[in-house]
């Protein structure tokens, strides 16, 4: 159902003119999912604690610590942590990705370039690819901000949490709840 990465999708780009490494800094960051029930009540919520960072080389990494799942209603939040995500199991999920430093290395402060890359979702042992559409800000020489243009959709059946999704819908008594989850993201990035 969710992720991201996240996702947030996600996680992906920062670099200055200096090739040094980037560390993501969870306040000024956020990877948010949309969960639609009963046909049309959508609510957003979100992750809590992310980490990852963008190497002088151009691998960029994204972990989302899923307890840290966040709806507003801590009965929800337990009962995503246990039936859904199952974290005692599977405490995380990541995103990897691949960016061309020359692009990055381009952006001048307070500029911005449109990104599309290929992440790798991982969640509960299954890998699944995933195109993001981004925006790549350089907010100034020291930090960036990478958001999704649009939401990455994650199907549920494709990272194996259409059962998870099943057991909340019977726990709270709803006739439906989506598989195809919109998820978004900014993360902001920090020079070393």
């Amino acid at each position: 159902m969710k992720i991201s990465n996240l996702l947030v999708t996600v996680a992906l780009l920062a670099a200055g003119p200096s090739f040094a490494n980037w560390s993501l800094d969870n306040d000024a960051s956020q990877v948010s999912f949309v969960s639609v029930k009963a046909g049309d009540a959508g609510e957003v919520h979100r992750f809590n604690q992310i980490s990852g960072g963008l190497s002088s080389d151009g691998k960029a990494s994204v972990t989302i610590q899923l307890a840290s799942v966040d709806t507003l209603i801590p009965l929800r939040d337990e009962r995503m942590r246990e039936m859904l995500f199952q974290t005692d199991v599977f405490p995380t999920a990541s995103l990897t990705t691949g960016i061309d430093m020359d692009v990055l290395n381009a952006i001048e402060p307070g500029g911005s370039v449109d990104v599309v890359a290929e992440i790798m979702l991982d969640i509960r042992g299954k890998q699944v690819p995933i195109t993001s559409e981004m925006i790549v800000a350089r907010l100034g020489d020291h930090r960036l901000m990478v958001s999704s243009r649009k939401p990455v959709i994650v199907n549920a059946a494709s990272v194996d949490l259409v059962e998870g999704i099943e057991a909340l819908r019977a726990v709270a008594n709803l006739p439906s709840i989506s598989k195809a989850v919109p998820v978004s993201f900014v993360l902001t990035f920090e020079e070393d």
